[in-house]
């Protein structure tokens, strides 16, 4: 059953802020038909890099759908859940190639963007034509630490290699063996990762929800049913790990090509279009001055994939890929997650924004991207 304001039924709606992606469905039979005849790499990987987008946002949508439905604990679980679904996928199939480095590179490049890109946009178009915004410092205080203890955790294993061991990997790679001791330590490093995780959970969900105030608008939804919402949710499912079997596949050979190395691919690329609807509406929500929630998109997307997707890759790649993944950045890494994770703990602190921030913001991604680049 759906309600008489759903978006689509307007074709109007496709070409709005929120409907553009669905435009970019048709990628997603052509990648799959280039993948088939063998069609050269970039070609391949720059369809299916497309045809990530809408699946994504029909995966996001339907977990607003559900979360609408299901009340803001189970709610604010489903989004917590699902939201990063499409970086995880594509991860895995990654890690399955063995493609150690780019899995590390995408997941960096998701924190570093969420910080910077996606949060400089915001605090740029909303604060066009505004002195400045205001948003709730509380819960972002709280997720920015969470943030910031994370990218702690997660720089250990370099730290480790750097004194012991034999160094950081170089960009260029694709995947180092750094042995089991250091395997070891990651593995503990994403142990515990996930133990805080879980704990805030408990904290933003049940002990103080009120502080993050996770309620649902009925305006926000497109008014489908559980079961319309779930079938939805499959199918985007399945879209997405077939757009991501079809990018994976063509990493290596479109890097040739294209003469552009994997680690830009995965910490640029990749961690955009993954992203990318999630991304665009935190830029909407900010230019109609509702900071609290472009805020929380931004920061609270880098602390899930920080405290839950890292670790559960590093878990999985001990029964997927060729041998166990090591937390072990490189130093382009290490230095982009931490200026990241700092800047946004910064720039956060007042709970004010305005336009100028937010340049400063896009201006520190774009140095990295271009730092990415060269690497």
């Amino acid at each position: 059953m759906e309600s008489s304001g759903t978006p689509r039924l307007d074709p109007s709606f496709f070409f709005g802020a929120l409907g553009w992606p669905y435009l970019l469905v048709p990628f997603i039979p052509a990648a799959i038909a280039l993948d088939l005849a063998n069609a050269s790499a970039g070609l391949v990987f720059a369809t299916s890099a497309l045809g990530i987008v809408p699946t994504a946002a029909l995966m996001g949508r339907a977990t607003e759908e559900l979360a609408a439905r299901a009340g803001p604990g189970i709610g604010g679980l489903l989004n917590v859940t699902f939201g990063n679904a499409p970086e995880l996928i594509i991860a895995l199939f990654a890690l399955g190639q063995g493609l150690h480095e780019v899995v590390k590179a995408s997941l960096i490049g998701s924190i570093i963007g969420n910080c910077l890109l996606v949060m400089g946009a915001a605090f740029f178009v909303g604060g066009l034509g505004r002195k400045e915004q205001r948003f709730d410092q509380t819960g972002v205080s709280v997720q920015t630490t969470m943030l910031l203890a994370a990218a702690t955790a997660i720089v250990m294993p370099a730290i480790f290699e750097l004194v012991e061991g034999r160094g950081l990997p170089a960009p260029g790679a694709e995947r180092v063996d750094y042995g089991s001791t250091v395997e070891h330590l990651s593995l503990a490093v994403a142990a515990v990762l996930i133990v805080v995780y879980v704990a805030g959970l408990i904290f933003s969900l049940r002990t103080h929800r009120d502080v993050f105030n996770p309620e649902y608008e009925s305006e926000d939804t497109w008014g489908w049913s559980v079961r319309t919402a779930v079938i939805m949710l499959a199918i985007a499912g399945v879209a997405v790990a077939a757009m991501s079997e079809v990018l994976v596949g063509s990493i290596s050979e479109a890097s040739r090509s294209i003469g552009i190395s994997e680690f830009f691919i995965g910490a640029v690329i990749v961690a955009i279009v993954g992203n990318a609807a999630e991304h665009w509406v935190a830029v909407v929500v900010a230019r109609k001055d509702k900071m609290d929630l472009a805020v929380n998109i931004a920061i609270g997307s880098s602390a899930q994939i920080a405290l839950f997707v890292v670790p559960v890759l590093v878990l999985c790649s001990f029964f997927v890929g060729p041998h166990p993944m090591p937390l072990v950045l490189n130093g382009f890494e290490l230095g982009g997650l931490v200026f990241a994770a700092l800047l946004a703990n910064y720039v956060t602190q007042e709970g004010r924004s305005n336009w100028f921030e937010g340049v400063q913001l896009l201006g520190a991604y774009v140095v990295l991207a271009v730092a990415f680049y060269y690497a």
